[in-house]
Order: C-alpha cells, then sequence, then structure tokens
C-alpha cells in the first residue's frame, strides 16, 4: 500500500512522515484490498488574533472504493490524529457491516425503505466490496462569478449507475451529509441526504 503526502503552506518533516507511515498499517489491516492512502496537509491562516491551525485530509483508495476523514487542529499532529481517528472509526463499521450481510438470510428492497421514509435502515456502512468506485477528478475549477464575494468551486465525478442503498453507503464512508448518485433504478441523477433521526431522503431530476 503506498502513502502519499502533500503539504500546503507548510513543510513536512520526516518524524511527521514516519508518525503517518506507523499508522497506515493499520488502515492495510482494516480494509486489505486499500492500494493507497493520500494525506493532505494544509496550513490555513487565519486572522491576526486567530493564528493559524492544520487541517489533515486522509483518503484511502481501494478496490475502487473510497473513505475519507478530515479535521481541523491547532498542529498537524493533533489534527491528524483526530482525522485518523474518525477512518478508523468508519473501516471498522465497514467490516462489521460485512459481518451482518453474511449471517442474514433477508432484505429490505428500496419500495420499502422508501415507504417507511428509510427507518429501517442500517445507517452502519456497508462492506467495502459493494460501493462502486465513484473518484472526483483531481483538480476543482472555482467559477468566475466577478465581483461576487461568493466561492463555488466545480468538481467533476464519473459514476457507475448504483441503487439507493449503495448510494448511502458511499455517503456514509465519505462522512458527507448528501451524495450525488446515478440511481440504476430510474436512470437519472439523484441526490440522497441526511435527515433527522438517523432517516434519509432521496431527490430525483425528473
Amino acid at each position: 500500500m503506498e502513502v502519499k503526502i502533500s503539504a500546503k503552506n507548510l513543510t513536512i518533516s520526516e518524524r511527521f512522515r514516519d508518525y503517518v507511515d506507523e499508522r497506515a498499517a493499520k488502515v492495510d489491516h482494516l480494509l486489505h484490498k486499500a492500494t493507497e492512502v493520500v494525506v493532505k496537509v494544509t496550513r490555513i491562516e487565519h486572522a491576526k488574533h486567530s493564528g493559524t491551525e492544520d487541517q489533515v485530509e486522509l483518503t484511502v483508495y481501494g478496490g475502487g472504493n473510497i473513505i475519507r476523514a478530515e479535521a481541523h487542529a491547532q498542529d498537524k499532529f493533533a489534527a491528524f490524529d483526530v482525522a485518523y481517528g474518525k477512518l478508523t472509526e468508519r473501516l471498522r463499521r465497514a467490516n462489521d457491516k460485512r459481518k451482518v450481510h453474511r449471517g442474514l438470510h433477508g432484505s429490505h428492497g428500496v419500495s420499502e425503505l422508501t415507504a417507511t421514509d428509510f427507518a429501517e435502515l442500517d445507517i452502519t456502512p456497508a462492506p467495502a466490496e459493494l460501493l462502486l468506485g465513484i473518484e472526483p477528478e483531481p483538480e476543482s475549477v472555482p467559477l468566475d462569478l466577478g465581483e461576487s464575494p461568493v466561492v463555488i468551486r466545480r468538481k467533476d465525478f464519473h459514476a457507475e449507475p448504483m441503487s439507493q442503498e449503495q448510494a448511502i453507503d458511499a455517503m456514509e464512508l465519505l462522512g458527507h451529509d448528501f451524495f450525488l448518485f446515478h440511481d440504476v433504478a430510474t436512470d437519472k441523477a439523484s441526490v440522497v441526504y441526511k435527515r433527522r433521526g438517523w432517516n434519509y431522503g432521496v431527490i430525483t431530476l425528473v
């Protein structure tokens, strides 16, 4: 498994590289198909009275799957520890879900889940093997809005058709509140999102 570390607005020391490499071995243990761990460290300059903080983004790639976590802290070691904790928890939940699926003798259909507002759906991530690859392009392109103070960033995705359940699994593994996907049931662009009470909703373009 390859570990890639990049930095913006700061220099990465050998001590930090060794710190990351030592903990990356556990990622390989939790996700056996992991091929790459990408670590992005960014030093963010705030107002003069606030000082700076470090942001660490961790992304694991394996078998077309993506698991991601990020965190902010006063230094890169603390930020890495928080992000790493989130990442390993998602990997553990994925492993637990795999064990549950192996023991199941029945399942809920999409129509049944929709009728109950997804209330009976297990929210823990599904096995990584079930997650279809949806990988963003490495660069995002800011839109030119002239004098507008609003910054809008654009990202292009290559997406394979997937079910609503698989989209929910992908959203949980990425740690997002919503997920845009190509719904295999309707052949339309759809968004699954989190609602209150651990329920989910789906919006479809028609």
